[in-house]
């Protein structure tokens, strides 16, 4: 484990596999942390140079009493790339971790991005109450504005470790292996209520729909059956972006929002394939 220090002290930790080759710079979700990635970020096992980092007020990074906003996530990975000096990367991202990378792309463009690929992330997470069914649909909206603020709330309160757990359960599709939940439910502990909250409602108040048509790199977009993302909100995704490929893992192989923890040969695979 490394650590670097952000452009406003913020300490965070990676970890870089080393190696040659174009690097793939992996971000993690909402609440999550790098290890996450466990199945991946052994350099070896997809092949390639991997980096991966807790996001401030995640794992053993620093936990401040500020920056938890999508954009200053988006900064701070700039700064990680900065950092390890890295003039061209491939990137991935994962739930929220997507929705970092597009802010990143909206904010610094993609001249340094080779190949992006985005995973079970909705465009849009709360549909606001303007948003026609049709717009609410191919955002991939999980819940309205109400839900979401019902949800900040519970997660704030004195029961809020049993929101999160319920919350994570939510993302599991059918039977779900109890040392899988278990060790998801566990990474989520790393995350402080007062980091979480605000930034699950930043977070969720995004609508990135206006950046899909401006990613000018090849990109994958990956889905899954059984997530509670609905799969044809990557379908849309995928066709916004210009050319971008579509995979949905069918509920045979992976049944939640964790694709690579639930099945990561197939997962690895898949992007594997797309990067080379």
């Amino acid at each position: 484990m490394r650590e670097l220090t952000t452009d406003d002290g913020v300490r965070l930790a990676y970890r870089d596999s080393g190696g040659d080759g174009v690097p793939l710079v992996m971000l993690h979700g909402w609440s999550q942390t790098q290890e996450m990635f466990r199945h991946q970020a052994d350099g070896p096992a997809l092949g390639r140079r991997v980096i991966t980092v807790d996001l401030r007020g995640h794992g053993r990074s620093e936990k401040p009493r500020h920056g938890y906003r999508v954009a200053r996530l988006a900064r701070d990975v700039l700064g990680l790339v900065d950092h390890l000096g890295l003039d061209g990367f491939d990137a991935l991202g994962w739930s929220m971790g997507a929705s970092v990378w597009w802010s990143f792309i909206d904010q610094y463009g993609t001249g340094r991005i080779r190949r992006f690929v985005v995973v079970d992330q909705p465009a849009a997470v709360a549909a606001v109450p303007w948003a026609t069914e049709a717009d609410r649909r191919a955002s991939g909206a999980v819940f309205d504005v109400a839900g979401l603020l019902d949800l900040c709330a519970a997660l704030a309160g004195p029961d809020g470790a049993k929101a999160r757990e319920d919350f994570v359960r939510s993302m599991f599709g059918g039977d779900t292996d109890p040392e899988l939940l278990a060790f998801v439910t566990g990474q989520i502990r790393a995350t402080p209520a007062y980091a979480g909250v605000p930034l699950l409602f930043d977070h969720c108040a995004q609508d990135w729909r206006d950046v899909l048509p401006r990613i000018d790199v090849p990109t994958l977009v990956l889905g899954c059956e059984g997530s509670h993302v609905d799969p044809a909100s990557q379908a849309f995704i995928a066709e916004r972006i210009p050319g971008a490929e579509l995979h949905v893992f069918p509920a045979s192989v992976a049944s939640s929002h964790f694709p690579f923890l639930q099945n990561p040969g197939a997962f690895n695979a898949v992007v594997d394939t797309f990067l080379s």
